[in-house]
């Protein structure tokens, strides 16, 4: 372990992609160990990995939310956001947060949801008289509800390599997300009176009746999504698949936004963006067979068991694995490689593993906004033009916030497993 281990962070540490340094460490892991006669079996495992119905789901997720930013579903968003809660003192910064939770069932990436709502809420709020170290970090800590709230891309990977109900896992997200939503307008309004921040314009009263009805359709599409799959209509997958085409109404018949231009470009970004997952995901099968060669995920499980056998230690031991794995990890390669032990690890915990599912990508979502390899806080605050060391101290705050709804998770099963134990 410890070998796979030290070549796969020195390929990152010479800047080789995730995909490609997971791929390299299993085959010098091979070559070094004697395992050389496995190497016929390395494409054949890659091909396996991704010869899976519910993977579709992730290209799908990903043209829908490409499709909806193309058709400025974002602006319509943000605009009724502004609505609602403009008029509070601190109103753009409470504007920021209610957008990155409505963006979030159009998204389900925090690296997509900064770049949107970054780029549309930094510079007015800038402009304001906010502090930029403190928008860009509100907006950082904002887009980590949407790999909460459905549909989430990293939800559903955790279910493909765990074989958990993607649906339960989109249901059980919900609860935590608006949990942490309301934590982050508490402390945003807080902040507002505070520091005496200042009142959005007021939106003419002739024009609001329009804002709302025609953010409406971007709105309900998580709504949409949720309640197809848990009333039977239809499957995780094609719950994507009508979400693309959902999408595609929208741009092209309801706001008029689309045109070829733009479809061929979403196109485009989804086949790039989604080989690159696919490539990470055929990568950690291979991840899986070499480490299932020696058993070490079991024994890596024993070693921590050797450690406590109590399961409210085992659980806080997790979580501060998981969260060291943020740190230094992209979320999707630090699932991979965390996988084959938690999958050993379950029985002795004895967490559902729905729940287990949302204290995973939790844990490794707080990593997007911590440095040294957070991702979220290099988006924000190259869009805020603000240094990154003033963006990661004015977002500690608010990942204390995360922390306690990180908490709640693993501490109160109720909070995951509550709708979707009421809706089956």
């Amino acid at each position: 372990m410890i070998l796979y281990l030290g070549i796969f962070f020195v390929a990152l540490m010479i800047g080789m992609p995730v995909a490609l340094g997971l791929g390299m460490a299993s085959l010098i892991y091979l070559l070094i160990e004697g395992h050389g006669h496995l190497l016929m079996a390395f494409p054949q495992r890659m091909i396996a990995g991704i010869d899976s119905f519910l993977l579709l789901t992730i290209p799908f997720f990903i043209l829908a939310g490409n499709l909806m930013s193309a058709a400025n579903m974002t602006g319509h968003i943000v605009r009724s956001a502004q609505l609602l809660v403009g008029r509070i003192k601190g109103g753009l910064a409470i504007v920021n947060v209610l957008s990155n939770f409505l963006l979030s069932g159009a998204s389900g990436a925090a690296t997509s949801e900064a770049a949107a709502v970054g780029g549309i809420m930094i510079p007015p709020m800038k402009r304001d008289g906010y502090d930029p170290a403190y928008a860009a970090a509100l907006t950082a800590t904002g887009s980590l509800l949407g790999p909460l709230i459905p549909p989430s891309l990293p939800l559903i990977l955790f279910g493909v390599l765990s074989g958990t109900s993607i649906g339960d896992l989109f249901l059980a997200g919900i609860v935590p997300g608006i949990i942490l939503g309301g934590l982050l307008l508490v402390y945003a309004l807080w902040k507002g009176h505070r520091e005496n921040h200042p009142v959005a314009p007021r939106v003419p009263v002739e024009e609001r009746r329009g804002i709302l009805i025609t953010a409406t359709p971007a709105i309900i599409m998580p709504i949409l999504i949720v309640v197809g799959i848990r009333s039977g209509i239809f499957t995780p997958t094609e719950a994507a698949g009508v979400a693309c085409l959902y999408a595609l109404a929208c741009g092209f018949f309801i706001y008029r936004s689309l045109n070829w231009t733009k479809l061929r470009k979403c196109f485009y970004d989804t086949a790039t963006m989604s080989c690159g997952v696919m490539l990470v995901v055929a990568m950690a099968s291979m991840t899986g067979f070499v480490l299932g060669i020696e058993s070490l995920p079991q024994k890596v499980a024993a070693l921590i068991l050797g450690l406590t056998e109590n399961p409210v230690l085992l659980v806080i031991l997790l979580n501060v694995i998981l969260l060291i794995l943020g740190l230094f990890l992209e979320p999707l390669a630090a699932m991979v490689l965390i996988m084959p032990i938690l999958n050993a690890l379950a029985p002795t915990i004895g967490m559902d593993s729905v729940q287990m599912g949302v204290m995973v990508v939790l844990n490794l979502m707080i990593g997007l906004c911590t440095p040294p390899v957070g991702l979220v806080l290099f988006i924000v605050s190259s869009i805020a033009r603000s240094p990154l060391q003033a963006v990661a101290r004015a977002s500690l705050p608010m990942l204390c916030l995360c922390l306690i709804v990180l908490f709640l998770v693993a501490a109160v099963p109720g909070i995951t497993l509550g709708i979707p134990a009421l809706l089956k």
